[in-house]
C-alpha cells in the first residue's frame, strides 16, 4: 500500500510537532511548586507526632542565630576554596575550614548554571528551569515563596549590596540596597569595591538582621581571562580579607547578644575551564559553601571534610536558622550539621518541620500520592 504525497507530508508534520512538544516538555519542565499563595495567608502549624505528652512541637522554633550574613561570590567553584588556590590565596578561609568553627560543603548547582536561576534556587529551595536563562537577562520580580519573602514578612530587616539581579527579584524587600550591574565583564575592580565600601559602616550598625553581599569580580575575571589567570588569585585574596573583616565583626558583636551569628560563604555557580558557565560540567555545578558560626565550635581532633549537598538545601537551613517557615516550594533538606549540637528533641523538631513541608509539596504535585495511615 502506497501513501500519497499529501498523507506522507501530514505524517511528517505530526511527527515533527510531537518531537518538538517532547523536546519542550523535557527542556522546560513544569517546576515543582506549591499551589498555595504566599500573601495574606496564615501558615498552618506542622502536625504534632504521636508523642503521648504535651509539647511545643506545633509551634515554630525560635531562631538559632541573631544575625545572618550571606557573602555570595559569583562563580566560586569548589576548588577555588578547598583546592590549592584556596590554600595559597585564602589562608583565613582555609583556617576556618580546617580548624575553625565552621562546616564546609560542596554544593551542587543544577543546570542552568547562570546567576538568576541559582539565586532562586538558593532562596526558594526550588529547581528553576531553562526558561530562566532568558529571564536572567531581565529578571522579573520573584513571586515564589522564598527565604527573603519570609524574612521580610517576619519583620526581619534586610540589607543588600551587590548584583542588581537581587533588587529585581526582590523589590521593596530591602531596608537598604545598592545594586551593581553584571554586564560590564571587563570591570572586576569597581564592581566589588562598590560592595565593600559599605562594610565599615554597616557592620557597626545594629539596625539589620540579614546582610546579603553579592560579589561579581571573580566571575568577570573568569569570562575575560579564564580560571588560570593570575587575577583569580588576587581576587580570592581580596575576598579572603573581606570575609575576615566580616567574621571578626560578627564575633565581637556576639558579646552583646544571647544568640550566635552566622556567616555564609557561597557561590551561585562554578566556572568552566574556558571561564564561562551555564552548562553542567563538574567545574560549573560544584560550588563552595561554608557555614561559619561560634555555634559550630569543634573539639580537638575533630576533622571536618567538605560534604556534598544540594544547593537547594540552603533555603531550608536558613529558614530554620532564622526561625522562619521553610518556603513552600523548597525541595531541599535541612543541612543537619547545623543543628547536630542541639538537644535530640530539638533536632527531631527541626527534621519534623522539614519533613512536613516536603510531604505537603509532594501531595500537591503528585495526584496519586496517598499518605500511609
Amino acid at each position: 500500500m502506497r501513501l500519497g504525497s499529501g498523507t506522507f507530508a501530514a505524517c511528517c508534520v505530526v511527527i515533527e510537532v510531537l518531537g518538538v512538544a517532547l523536546f519542550l516538555r523535557g527542556f522546560f519542565p513544569v517546576p515543582v511548586c506549591s499551589f498555595s499563595g504566599t500573601e495574606h495567608q496564615t501558615e498552618s502549624p506542622a502536625p504534632e507526632p504521636s508523642a503521648g505528652a504535651i509539647s511545643n512541637w506545633t509551634k515554630l522554633p525560635p531562631p538559632l542565630f541573631s544575625k545572618v550574613v550571606i557573602m555570595l561570590i559569583d562563580a566560586l567553584r569548589d576548588d577555588f576554596v578547598f583546592g590549592s588556590k584556596g590554600v595559597k590565596f585564602m589562608p583565613y578561609t582555609t583556617y576556618l575550614v580546617e580548624k575553625g568553627s565552621s562546616h564546609s560543603f560542596v554544593a551542587e548547582a543544577k543546570p542552568p548554571t547562570v546567576t538568576m536561576p541559582r539565586i532562586k534556587a538558593l532562596m526558594t529551595g526550588s529547581l528553576p528551569g531553562f526558561i530562566d536563562v532568558v529571564r536572567n537577562l531581565n529578571s522579573p520580580a520573584l513571586l515564589e515563596d522564598s527565604v527573603v519573602t519570609r524574612a521580610k514578612a517576619a519583620g526581619k530587616r534586610i540589607i543588600f549590596y551587590g548584583d542588581e539581579t537581587w533588587v529585581k527579584l526582590f523589590p521593596k524587600h530591602f531596608l537598604e540596597y545598592d545594586g551593581t550591574t553584571s554586564f560590564f565583564v571587563s570591570d572586576y575592580t569597581e564592581v566589588d569595591d562598590n560592595v565593600t565600601r559599605h562594610l565599615d559602616k554597616v557592620l557597626k550598625r545594629r539596625d539589620w538582621d540579614v546582610l546579603i553581599l553579592h560579589y561579581l569580580g571573580l566571575d568577570h575575571i573568569g569570562h575575560v581571562s579564564g580560571p588560570s589567570s593570575p587575577l583569580i588569585g588576587r581576587k580570592l585574596s581580596e575576598m579572603d580579607s573581606v570575609l575576615m573583616k566580616i567574621h571578626a565583626s560578627l564575633l565581637s558583636e556576639e558579646r552583646e547578644t544571647l544568640l550566635p551569628n552566622l556567616l555564609v560563604l557561597c557561590g551561585d555557580h562554578g566556572m568552566s575551564e574556558a571561564g564561562g558557565h551555564g552548562a553542567s560540567s563538574v567545574e560549573e555545578v560544584n560550588t563552595a559553601l561554608i557555614l561559619i558560626s561560634s555555634a559550630f565550635e569543634r573539639k580537638p581532633g575533630d576533622v571536618r571534610h567538605p560534604k556534598y549537598i544540594q544547593q537547594t538545601d540552603l533555603a531550608a537551613t536558613l529558614s530554620i536558622g532564622l526561625g522562619l517557615p521553610i518556603p513552600r516550594g523548597s525541595v531541599g533538606s535541612l543541612i543537619f550539621p547545623v543543628v547536630e549540637g542541639k538537644p535530640m528533641r530539638e533536632q527531631l523538631r527541626f527534621l519534623h518541620l522539614n519533613t512536613v513541608q516536603l510531604s505537603k509539596l509532594l501531595q500537591e504535585n503528585v495526584p496519586s500520592y496517598r499518605k500511609e495511615p
